[in-house]
Parts: C-alpha cells; structure tokens; sequence
C-alpha cells in the first residue's frame, strides 16, 4: 500500500508528526470529510453506533474524536459520549456538547473498565503502537463492554481496488490541496501503510481481549467497521 516516494514517520516523531497535522487542518477538516467520502462518512459512523449494541445511557470513549462527529452520532444513539483527541486545534474546531479531553489515546486518564464502549473514527494507522493501543482499549472498557472501530480499507474487487487507488491517491491530495493542506492529504492515503494487513490487525483485537472482534468492509469496500466485545 505503501508509495515508494513516502517517507513515513516512527515513534515519538509520528505522534508530534500527525499531532500537528491534525491541528493545521482543523478548520475544514469536517468539509473535506464530506467532500472526499461523498458524505457517506456519516452513515459509516450511525452504522457503527448501531453495531456497539449498547444499552442507553452507556459511556462510550470516543478516541481522537477529532471535531466531534462520533460524539454526536454517539449522543444521538442514546449513550454518554466523551471525546478524547490529542490534537488541541481539532478540539478548539469541536461542535458538540459532549465533554472533551485532551489526551493521547495510548495513555488514557480513565480508570480501568470505567467504560462501556470505545469508538474510534480513522486513526487506527495514526497511533505509535497499534498494539499498545488495543491494549489500552481492554483496559478501560469493562467486560461485556464493545469496541466500535472504522478504518480506510481496500475494495476486493479489482476493478473497484484500482478505481479507489487512483483517487485515494491521486484525486485526494489534489481536493485536500485545494481546500485545505496538500501535504496532510497526501499523507493521509500514505498512512495506509502503518496498518496490518486485515487478519494480522484482527489477530491483534482478539488477542488483547475482543474474542470475538469481527471485520466489516462498507462504502463499496473503501472503509472497514470493526467490532468486538471485551471478554
């Protein structure tokens, strides 16, 4: 997945990386979401609130909640939503009611199995340890508690696989540029590279405590909903 011209950062450098980033493109940030999914980013997170199947009331965890879409499909759904990003200019961009905190999702200031749930919207390939942060989620969810997770993905279908490859990474930096920070839109697609491939990232769920987690292509294949219950 990975463009032989990206140099992608590691460690310490990707979170400072990704963490200014994500504050330089706030402002249209929600835009260009609409823009590049053809809004069908909206549908993808209801249909994940759906699929955590948690009571009304719940406390869901919305990690890099970025602007707040989560939250308020969360909030919409019944349950308590709290956002959690490390990026102060995505917070200071926030339209929703629902309490924000400024923390790295690796390291999260809730104690262990405070929460009911955890959604988390495009940012499994910005994290330092995509390990360590499943972990992470175990720890603060409480048994019986779900985990809701959407991704980029690939179509299956090779037709579709080169269609959606060209735009990713061709048409993508070019709208983001346009509208936004070129540099940030190409590096979005880029970061694709950071994520296992589907069967290593699941073995991965189910072994920091979601048994049961199960992989979902939506959107004609171009994003992946994730879904599991702590053990």
């Amino acid at each position: 997945m990975r463009h032989p011209d990206d140099e992608l950062p590691e460690g310490t450098a990707k979170v400072k990386a990704v963490q200014a980033m994500f504050d330089a493109i706030a402002p249209r940030y929600d835009l260009l979401n609409r823009i590049l999914t053809f809004g069908m980013d909206v549908g993808w997170r209801r249909r994940t609130v759906a699929a955590l199947a948690l009571p009304q009331g719940g406390l869901v965890l919305d990690l890099a909640c970025g602007t707040g879409d989560f939250c308020r499909e969360l909030q919409a759904g019944g349950l308590r939503a709290v956002g959690v990003d490390n990026s102060a200019g995505m917070l200071a961009a926030a339209k929703t009611t629902a309490p924000l905190v400024l923390a790295d999702a690796m390291f999260l200031p809730v104690p262990s199995g405070a929460a009911d749930g955890i959604t988390c919207g495009f940012a499994l390939r910005n994290v330092a340890d995509l390990g360590a942060f499943f972990a992470e989620c175990a720890r603060v969810i409480r048994p019986g508690g779900r985990v809701g997770l959407l991704e980029v993905a690939e179509p299956r279908f090779k037709p579709a696989k080169v269609v959606h490859g060209l735009y990713f990474r061709k048409v993508v930096p070019v709208i983001g540029g346009l509208l936004s920070d070129r540099a940030a839109y190409r590096y979005l697609p880029a970061s694709t590279a950071y994520l296992p491939e589907p069967d290593q990232m699941m073995a991965m769920l189910r072994a920091a405590g979601f048994p049961d987690a199960q992989r979902k292509l939506v959107g004609m294949g171009a994003a992946q909903l994730i879904v599991g219950t702590r053990e």
